[in-house]
């Protein structure tokens, strides 16, 4: 068994990919592992892949047809190894001691989930939050209640795969909603709910990369806004529906729902979509 299983869901980012797999190559801690899955790339994204695998034994390819990035996820989860999980995705990078900054404080902390701040890069500039004052007010140790809470409220950074080292034992019996668009939303408050420690990291050595080429910059420019309301209310409901059964904090998360679908019918004034989002506040 190796220390860490990347995971890596990889489509059409082969103007990307070169940098991203690099990143990844030089890490200083070495017990690695990269679990790559082409998932049905029509560009150069899997001949890139292959000319790591010819170079690198820990890195792995496998090939599927596209039927969407949790479906990608999925099939990395079954085919790795290791005691931890980290996720990377194709067109981000990461500093050379990424890996070995999580690892150390796992180490130190005998945490289930450390969580490390990223930095944003778009158009040739670099952008970073002040992970110190965000994270340092919790002493670095996230309450669980928050974590998930930010599913609701995008302040601390944390509902992305990315940019975490997981305890894999987390993922036993765990599966990517594959109907899910935005499977970040829907799937990874299912971890926080498991975790018994959440440790921060205020480093910010994962690059995310902003560009109009992106899964998430596709979704917002092709999906429109009834059916993006739609996928974020079914991930919503769903996150209810494990609180309930969790016996965790449900009435503090249906009143964030319930304050969400107010906040959206007040500033929304297409009639189809305010009717829709009523419907559900009345169901709620």
């Amino acid at each position: 068994m190796v220390a860490v299983s990347i995971c890596m869901p990889v489509y059409n980012v082969g103007r990307y990919l070169n940098q991203c797999l690099e990143s990844i190559s030089q890490q200083t801690f070495r017990d690695f592992e990269v679990i790559m899955v082409d998932n049905g790339s029509t560009d150069n994204s899997f001949e890139i892949c292959q000319e790591y695998v010819f170079r690198d034994s820990r890195f792995k390819l496998y090939h599927q047809s596209n039927f969407g990035v949790a479906t990608a996820r999925n099939t990395c989860l079954k085919y790795m190894y290791g005691e931890f999980v980290a996720w990377i995705d194709g067109d981000d990078w990461v500093e050379k001691d990424y890996l070995e900054t999580l690892v150390n404080l796992q180490t130190n902390t005998n945490a289930d989930i450390i969580h490390m701040g990223f930095k944003s890069y778009r158009n040739d500039n670099m952008y970073v939050v002040d992970f110190k004052t965000l994270y340092g007010k919790f002493n670095y140790n996230l309450p669980k209640k928050v974590a998930i809470s930010d599913v609701f409220v995008r302040k601390y950074g944390i509902i992305t795969v990315w940019g975490d080292l997981v305890n894999a034992q987390l993922y036993k019996g765990f599966v990517f909603s594959e109907d899910n668009t935005f499977e970040d939303t829907g799937n990874k408050f299912k971890l926080y709910l498991q975790a018994n420690d959440i440790v921060l990291s205020d480093q910010a050595k994962y690059i995310y990369r902003v560009h109009g080429e992106s899964l998430t910059q596709n979704i917002m420019r092709d999906t429109s806004e009834l059916k993006r309301i739609k996928m974020t209310i079914s991930n919503y409901e769903k996150l209810l529906y494990y609180l309930r059964l969790a016996n965790f904090e449900f009435d503090y998360f249906e009143s964030l729902y319930r304050d969400w679908l107010n906040n959206e019918i007040d500033r929304n004034s297409n009639e189809k979509i305010r009717k829709y989002l009523v419907k559900h506040r009345r169901l709620s």
